[in-house]
């Protein structure tokens, strides 16, 4: 059997009910596998292994009495760091911020204590979550596990990191524009971006969402379970709807596939990256799929348009802050956020109504498919120390096109692994679903596991 700290957690759950291991014995496996991998990757922060092994106690104690709060009791993870844990203060990955405790816990972290799920740590982030990077003015440098020297991706880069090196099998990222698909993607494992709404976030905004980032499908439909239950503090929320999300069977032959390899902007697809999806196409096409082309509908002045809103939000949230504290900020996003000082109120209400503009082209482009395919970065993970795959405040998102267009319309997508460079890193596939459908999105993703060809074993293992 493999170790502990390897298992998903169904797996740890089966080992819970046959009493052949405890939430103990598989939290302290873990804790000792973070103790030698943590000083090289910087995924966490405000790690407490006492607080979770007293977790796990209270956990095995609910075990022995066969009286489990959920089939994620016991079984260990992480939040991400702008998921509020009441007690803990919430520094939004930026040392501008002021170590304020936060007095209650979010919507995915109430759902986890109520699941009866082990939280190790949260997980790092960049400052304000405005980067696809480890890098941030708060936390050390996250990195990606695959290779030391790259980027885990962003922001929800201490959760790849985490997922991928094995430190539990449950990890929460959010997403407003890839920051949990991008991440999976370049850390290798799956990552859902549910439907807006889905599951219940605190604060809400438009695109943003909370999803599972995990080894496997089946841990993300178990995640998915305890996380979409209800919480009327999300004004934004979706109504509840019982989905038996561990239904994951489902005969892909005859679905039709849009294959989306030109994003209508940003940066080039890299032929590696191109080759893995199509050969995934292909793959889907051989057990029974149509593959039809999608060609772009995103464009040029939809991004440009959003940059310019983005660049005025940040702005003015920097210019509120005291002088000393806003040097404190990553220069790269300071610069990238005084682009707005020159742009005027129509241009800024231009950039805005883009968001509306980038839904409609993509529910339409999607509405003849069943579910549509394409890379989730036009490129793999780049050096550590960037900022972004460009590394340049000017064009600070020309590698979210394929990404940030689902974040709009809403849709749920997801990221999971579909090969690797020649240098061994991960490649990820996006699964794109209509709106709502997000049970169907991880069928189609566990029918992509089980048709891919065997994958690399995880790395730190």
């Amino acid at each position: 059997m493999a170790a502990l700290h390897q298992l998903g957690a169904a797996e740890l759950v089966a080992l819970y009910r046959s009493r052949e291991a405890s939430p103990v014995e598989a939290v302290r496996a873990v804790i000792a596998h973070i103790a030698r991998c943590e000083p090289r990757l910087h995924a966490l922060y405000a790690y407490d292994p006492e607080s979770a092994l007293a977790q796990a106690r209270d956990s095995e104690q609910r075990w022995l009495q066969r009286r489990p709060l959920s089939l994620l009791d016991g079984v260990p993870g992480t939040l991400k760091e702008n998921i509020a844990t009441r007690g803990t203060p919430v520094p939004l990955g930026t040392a501008a911020s002021l170590p304020t405790p936060a007095a209650a816990d979010a919507p995915p972290a109430a759902r986890w204590r109520e699941a009866g799920a082990v939280l190790l740590a949260k997980t790092t982030m960049p400052d304000y979550g405005m980067l696809s990077s480890g890098l941030s003015s708060f936390h050390a440098l996250a990195r990606n596990p695959w290779d030391t020297s790259k980027n885990p991706g962003g922001s929800s880069a201490g959760a790849g990191a985490a997922a991928a090196a094995g430190y539990g099998p449950l990890h929460v990222g959010t997403d407003i524009g890839g920051s949990i698909r991008l991440p999976a993607g370049w850390c290798g494992v799956f990552g859902l971006k549910p439907s807006l709404g889905r599951i219940p976030i605190q604060p809400p905004y438009a695109g943003r969402v909370a999803g599972p980032m995990t080894r496997t499908v089946h841990d993300a439909a178990l995640l998915m379970a305890a996380l979409s239950q209800p919480d009327w503090r999300d004004a934004m929320s979706l109504p509840y709807q019982p989905i038996e999300w561990t239904n994951l069977q489902r005969d892909v032959k005859g679905l039709r596939l849009g294959l989306q390899l030109d994003a209508g902007w940003g940066l080039a697809v890299e032929p590696e990256v191109r080759a893995a999806v199509e050969q995934a196409a292909r793959a889907f096409e051989a057990a029974g799929a149509v593959i039809e082309p999608m060609a772009a509908f995103s464009t040029r002045e939809h991004i440009d348009g959003m940059d310019r809103f983005w660049r005025m939000r940040s702005w003015l949230d920097l210019q509120a802050l005291p002088a000393e504290r806003r040097d404190k900020v990553l220069p790269y996003i300071r610069q990238w956020a005084e682009g707005a000082a020159r742009i005027s109120a129509a241009e800024l209400f231009h950039g805005y109504s883009q968001m509306g503009a980038l839904r409609d082209a993509a529910v339409a482009a999607c509405q003849p498919y069943h579910f549509v395919l394409s890379p989730v970065s036009p490129v793999p993970s780049f050096a550590a120390e960037w900022a972004g795959p460009t590394n340049d405040p000017a064009r600070p998102l020309e590698h979210i096109a394929f990404t940030l267009p689902y974040n709009m319309s809403e849709q749920p997508a997801a990221s999971i692994n579909c090969g690797y460079t020649a240098t061994g890193l991960p490649i990820g596939l996006q699964i794109i679903g209509h709106r709502h459908d997000d049970l169907g999105v991880l069928q189609l993703a566990r029918a992509w596991e089980q048709l891919r060809p065997q994958q690399k074993p995880w790395p730190m293992q």
